[in-house]
């Protein structure tokens, strides 16, 4: 059964049901889906959660499939949350999730509810017979990311739901256009700045010099921001951030830093995993954690090898290229070198 995102309150209304599969790449609407759905479960009674993460060779299928088997000591509602970040369960996953899928197949008032979390499909992933098997078994809510035009709008509903407004016309159009250009296009920095003007003003009607006032600090990038933009494979969006941080007179080895260790980080997991570290035990040892754990999973199985290798070594000159130090083959300006590094990484990222 497939089921828009906007759809899942009312479904939740009529009861759970016992196979979620959800998929998207934005981070804040797929938590706030997985919520709903926790919510709507504890309402009908008590529940236990078992969380996995899947990643590497040796992770534990087997202790999944236990997890949805067992019975709770307390009679309990178990809800089994199965995290796959790179969207690439392997062979044993696979297995064990057909066979999952046939375990919800015709159930209802299911003892145990699993919830599985991938990214964006590509077409590997819809044309698997794992993923084929979880969209006939199971509700699958594809979780879209809100375009930058649609934004406005989406903040407006986002106050609304707070009991706050925009003024009408041509101000509150410039409102909600100037938030939506403070923000570009980050729901999660969105969505806090909404909840700011909530704690900062009363229901009703927020002038545009109050939302000036309340997101004016959001205005600036910063290499946290940009990491994520560049791990995320938005090639036009790194752009205009690194010229920003470049206008706002932010130093250009900060920068180089922040793209460098994202590239020293998919190293470092790399080479757990190949010692036969499971996924979350290389994020532990990498020192990777939260909105950043899911970016270099997705990374990880695009950035290997030769072209690894060719990253940490154009890191390394590009190092010296914002010491002064020229480097044969790079543009002397570091930004552009920065310009062209960040690029290079994006680009194994957006494939």
């Amino acid at each position: 059964m497939q089921l828009a995102a906007r759809q899942l309150a009312a479904d939740l209304n009529k009861g759970v049901r016992p196979l979620y599969v959800l998929h998207g790449d934005e981070a804040l609407l797929m938590q706030e889906a997985v919520d709903a759905i926790r919510a709507a479960a504890r309402a009908a009674g008590d529940v236990e959660r078992s969380v996995f993460t899947v990643g590497g060779a040796r992770f534990d299928w087997g202790a999944v499939l236990a997890a949805g088997g067992a019975m709770s000591l307390f009679g309990a509602r178990q809800i089994v949350e199965i995290r796959i970040p790179t969207g690439r369960p392997g062979k044993e996953g696979a297995t064990a999730l057909q066979r999952i899928a046939e375990t919800a197949e015709g159930a209802s008032g299911a003892e145990t509810i699993t919830i599985v979390e991938l990214p964006r499909p590509d077409k590997a992933m819809r044309d698997s017979v794992w993923f084929k098997a979880l969209a006939a078994d199971g509700c699958v809510i594809a979780i879209e990311s809100v375009e930058r035009a649609a934004l406005p709008q989406w903040i407006a509903q986002r106050l609304a739901a707070q009991g706050q407004r925009v003024p009408a016309g041509e101000e509150g159009e410039r409102a909600l256009a100037f938030f939506a250009d403070r923000v570009e296009g980050n729901l999660l920095a969105a969505h806090q700045e909404v909840l700011k003007l909530g704690l900062l003003h009363p229901p009703g009607e927020i002038s545009f010099a109050a939302i000036e006032a309340a997101v004016l600090d959001v205005a600036h990038y910063d290499t946290f921001h940009l990491s994520a933009a560049i791990l995320g494979g938005q090639r036009q969006k790194v752009q205009r951030m690194i010229d920003s941080l470049r206008a706002a007179g932010t130093p250009e080895v900060r920068v180089h830093w922040a793209i460098a260790d994202d590239i020293g980080a998919i190293a470092r997991v790399q080479a757990a995993l190949a010692r036969g570290a499971p996924m979350p035990v290389a994020m532990r040892e990498a020192r990777i954690w939260g909105e950043r754990e899911r970016l270099i999973a997705r990374a990880v199985p695009r950035v290997k090898g030769a072209r690894l290798a060719a990253l940490l070594a154009a890191a390394h000159q590009v190092d010296g290229i914002c010491k002064g130090l020229p480097a044969e083959g790079w543009p002397a300006d570091p930004w552009l070198a920065l310009q062209r590094l960040a690029q290079s990484l994006c680009g194994l990222c957006a494939a």
